[in-house]
């Protein structure tokens, strides 16, 4: 697997990654939706420069041109709930793509022992496609793993990129070790630890309840 970790370059991405992660500015569920679609628009238009072109041609008031436009058919896949607004910053830079939506979720054993449960799948064939998974946390990375295999029953497909906005580096190495070799990870950010939850440190806590309010546990 490629990892494109851009925290370690200066840009505007570290803003939006400040104020998601900020303990008084992530209260306000507006914002930090629109952080995370931001994010992803800007995870995606990097994603963009390494893609399959071909040159079309279009007519414009005043004559004719021709231009480069990406070649690969997409299809975008988001992990419920808390994918939603990553998904739709991918969306709106490849807004002719299809779409697919998983519901994968921890079930635990006891405080510190879960496993991953699948329960949902909606999603067009991905037979040689090039699916674009979309998660905002990869903490143990049990959640992409398992996503990435229940959606291989809708077929295989052509490139693979994962599209994060922070990862945990067991996270990060378990999914390197899961996914094809073509495979590319674009991350807003790796921090080093998890805590006997399962959760990433310094991290920024639950993208969903940020983004969507607290869940009744089960």
């Amino acid at each position: 697997m490629r990892i494109h970790n851009f925290s370690k370059e200066n840009s505007i991405l570290n803003n939006f990654m400040s104020e998601i992660r900020s303990i008084s500015i992530q209260k306000d569920r507006m914002r930090f939706r629109r952080n995370i679609e931001r994010i992803g628009e800007i995870l995606c238009y990097e994603m963009s420069k390494t893609l399959s072109f071909k040159k079309s041609y279009l007519k414009t008031p005043l004559g004719e041109m021709s231009l480069m436009q990406p070649s690969e058919n997409f299809v975008i896949c988001s992990v419920l709930r808390a994918g939603l607004p990553l998904h739709n910053g991918v969306l709106n830079y490849f807004d002719n793509a299809e779409n697919a939506f998983i519901s994968a979720y921890r079930h635990h054993k006891s405080k510190t022992e879960f496993e991953i449960v699948v329960e949902y799948i909606a999603s067009p064939s991905i037979e040689g496609k090039t699916l674009i998974l979309v998660d905002p946390m990869l903490a143990t990375g049990q959640s992409i793993v398992s996503t990435y295999k229940a959606l291989l029953s809708h077929g295989t497909p052509k490139n693979t990129h994962i599209i994060s906005v922070l990862g945990a580096k067991k996270g990060v190495t378990l999914a390197a070790s899961k996914f094809p070799k073509n495979t590319q990870l674009w991350i807003a950010g790796v921090d080093e630890d998890l805590n006997d939850k399962g959760y990433i440190v310094p991290g920024l806590g639950d993208a969903g309840d940020l983004s969507f309010g607290i869940k009744l546990q089960h």
